[in-house]
């Protein structure tokens, strides 16, 4: 029973006899003919939590009385994150985080690199004050080493990680999938410190016509607009995005834009066609192309690749496809999912011009077999192709002619998920890739779950993750001069392993609920490969270095609803970032690892104002402790950020359930950081030599930042949803 109201059709059972029945009309079941001892009752519902009790008949008292508790919605939620395989939230062996699009709209921005700073111990960090590029950390660990997928596909990686984040906008996102820590064994290279899992709308459920619309007191324009059409077997989705922003800010009065310039346009459009045995073949394609531009108040693009007046400029063209398509081979049914993107981009930094290409295919072939009711097997082979060409060195073949970088990365990987009892379930799973660069690498995991008991439920995971070596590269080093690519022989796979401990509790009571999620994680990252340009001032040389990395910490989440108007989250992650430098004859030294604080929150509450218009209010914030910083030597700026927070209200109002009509304030306390760019009155350096006005040898820095700059605005928008 539920409330004391009675459950029909429950499942009651005893695994380890076989047994099993479901409770009639009334909520009632009797089990027979059961041998004397100690003996599992497993009673399972969907929307409730499981609960399990040990019963010796010839001993207990009976009739029992079993009461379940109503899960909330996001215990319900549907995850394929974590095990390839579609589970609840609940039930799943490995802790993923599941953030809706509704959460994204409680503070709404243009695309998903600035919305997904809402989620606890995710960050965004911005890599350069005048083009604006940026990277999502996980725990710390650098963006590179964090996979982002959509529709469980592998399509940002490498040069798209610079920009691609950018450009996906808010509007084609369904939902958005966290998994903390390695997850290499099943989604291969880059997974190393965790992923984000983009699931794009159901052409089924999407609404017939939807749009959404905002602007700032920045001019800050964001338009999304989206159609589905739904036709007997099959359904379209087609959602397009503009963005534009082109006013020159310069708050800080240092003749530099603060914001990068951006003209966006993304379309994208999904076919879903369902056959027979409800088997649905899907083929996702997006569209994307930008133009964004920052520097001196003065420049425009006739100064492009000049030194006479400093900019960047960006020109990005991005074609992204995916399908998955499930079928049947005697009568066993397997799924085979691919993903393809072209990048495009030409960039110039100053007087330095960057032109790269990039071209990624990936194919999987996934087969999942249940062996009784206590192991459910997937198995999988994929193919991962990179391929990928520049202007700069790192695809020179050391004679003056240009050679691509090729990259091939074929990998198989089986998993088992075994239900031990009622409450206890583990995970085994090992992936084997091979490397022309690396031999084959090996990914073990292995995942146990306790619970739910009583809505109480413990996780641990151990795992490994890793990543090839990745040519890449964007650094005005590699791009100057005359030098010769050396990539030392038997270069071992960047590695990490990773232990997770996750603790969660739901209480539900009259009118709400409390959700308490904790968990302590430590990684040791090894083998970094990275491009050495001062050994050799004639060559770039990549090697493995002797350092090693640390990510080690405690996060927490309360998500609570007191009562039907008021909600509450809010989350707090503690860490400790550093690599330990093994430098020749000398001491080994501990770095804190950049744009990693020891302390980052973030909270939300919502409030409705039922019996006055129907408003709802959103208050939702960031708290950012201390980060070491990207300093020159004899820096006068500070090592160390200071603590900050980033605010925001927005006030909303819904009429006839399809019409929204929302506005707010962004950094309510107007927080801006200082001196984001060093010498900005010589981008080019071109007076650094001089021992009066320059005695410290400073030379034109931009990527000194730890928080947007971006200053208190105003926001107004409105949503129509026509379902």
């Amino acid at each position: 029973m539920a409330k004391n109201k009675p459950l029909a059709f429950a499942s009651v059972g005893i695994a380890a006899l076989g047994k099993g029945i479901v409770t009639n009309q009334d909520g009632m079941f009797l089990l027979t003919n059961l041998p004397q001892g100690r003996h599992l009752v497993e009673v399972r519902m969907i929307g409730y939590t499981n609960f399990s009790i040990w019963v010796q008949p010839e001993k207990n008292k009976m009739p029992l009385e079993i009461q379940l508790e109503a899960l909330n919605q996001s215990l319900k939620e549907i995850t394929i994150s974590g095990t390839l395989s579609e589970t609840t939230k609940s039930s799943s062996p490995i802790a993923v985080e599941i953030i809706s699009s509704k959460f994204f709209q409680k503070n709404p921005n243009n695309n998903l690199f600035e919305s997904i700073q809402m989620v606890n111990g995710v960050l965004p960090t911005m890599n350069c004050n005048v083009c604006n590029t940026g990277d999502i950390q996980i725990n710390g660990l650098d963006g590179p080493y964090t996979l982002v997928l959509i529709d469980g596909m592998p399509i940002v990686s490498a040069l798209s990680t610079v920009y691609g984040l950018m450009g996906i906008p808010n509007s084609m996102i369904e939902k958005v999938e966290v998994v903390k820590g390695p997850a290499a064994t099943l989604y291969g290279s880059e997974a190393v410190g965790g992923l984000i899992n983009i699931i794009t709308k159901n052409a089924n459920a999407a609404p017939r016509i939807s749009v959404d619309y905002f602007g700032t007191s920045y001019l800050e324009q964001n338009f999304d607009l989206g159609f589905s059409i739904k036709k007997k077997n099959t359904s379209y989705l087609i959602s397009a995005n503009l963005f534009n922003f082109d006013q020159k800010i310069d708050v800080n009065k240092d003749n530099f834009t603060d914001i990068a310039l951006q003209k966006r346009a993304s379309i994208f459009g999904k076919m879903q066609w369902q056959r027979k045995e409800n088997r649905i073949t899907q083929l996702s394609m997006r569209l994307f192309k930008e133009n964004r531009n920052g520097g001196e108040l003065q420049w425009n693009e006739s100064y492009r690749g000049g030194d006479s007046v400093y900019g960047e400029s960006v020109f990005t063209d991005r074609i992204e496809l995916i399908g998955l398509h499930p079928f049947k081979v005697f009568n066993q049914l397997l799924r085979f999912q691919l993903s393809f993107n072209l990048h495009n981009q030409d960039a110039a930094y100053g007087s330095t011009i960057y032109l790269g290409k990039q071209a990624t295919g990936f194919g999987q072939l996934l087969y999942n077999r249940n062996l009784g009711a206590r192991h459910k097997l997937l198995f999988g082979a994929a193919m991962r192709y990179l391929w990928y060409d520049d202007n700069s060195v790192a695809t020179s073949d050391g004679f003056g002619l240009n050679q691509p970088d090729i990259n091939y990365l074929p990998g198989v990987f089986v998993q088992d998920e075994i239900q031990l009892d009622g409450l206890q379930s583990l995970l085994l799973g090992l992936r084997v890739d091979y490397n022309a660069r690396h031999g084959l690498i090996y990914s073990p995991r292995l995942n146990y779950k306790f619970g739910e008991f009583r809505g109480h439920t413990l996780r641990l995971g151990i795992g490994n993750g890793f990543r090839i070596v990745n040519l890449f590269t964007e650094d005005h080093a590699a791009l100057t001069g005359a030098r010769q690519l050396i990539i030392q022989e038997a270069l071992r796979p960047e590695k990490s392993w990773n232990v997770n401990l996750q603790y969660s509790k739901w209480k539900g009571f009259e009118g709400g609920f409390v959700e308490v999620d904790a968990s302590l994680f430590y990684t040791y990252f090894s083998n970094k490969i990275i491009p050495d340009y001062d050994t050799d001032p004639n060559a770039i040389i990549y090697r493995n270095i002797n350092d090693h990395a640390v990510s080690k910490g405690f996060s927490l989440n309360i998500e609570a609803q007191f009562s039907k108007p008021f909600k509450l989250n809010a989350g707090i992650t503690l860490m400790r970032v550093y690599a330990v430098t093994a430098k020749q004859n000398a001491t080994p030294e501990r770095v804190n690892q950049i744009h990693a604080p020891n302390f980052s929150g973030v909270f939300g509450m919502s409030y409705k104002l039922k019996h006055f218009y129907n408003i709802n209010i959103d208050y939702t914030g960031q708290v950012y402790g201390p980060m070491r910083l990207p300093v020159l030597p004899n820096d006068y700026r500070p090592e160390y950020s200071p603590w900050y927070t980033l605010q925001n209200i927005q006030i909303s109002k819904t009429f006839a359930k399809r019409l929204e009509v929302y506005a707010g304030v962004k950094n309510i306390f107007n927080f801006l950081p200082k001196d984001p760019i060093m010498r900005w009155f010589d981008p080019f350096d071109k007076n650094v030599s001089d021992p009066v006005g320059n005695p410290n040898g400073y030379t034109f820095d931009p990527t000194y930042n730890y928080a947007p700059m971006m200053a208190r605005r105003v926001f107004v928008g409105l949503r129509y949803n026509l379902r």
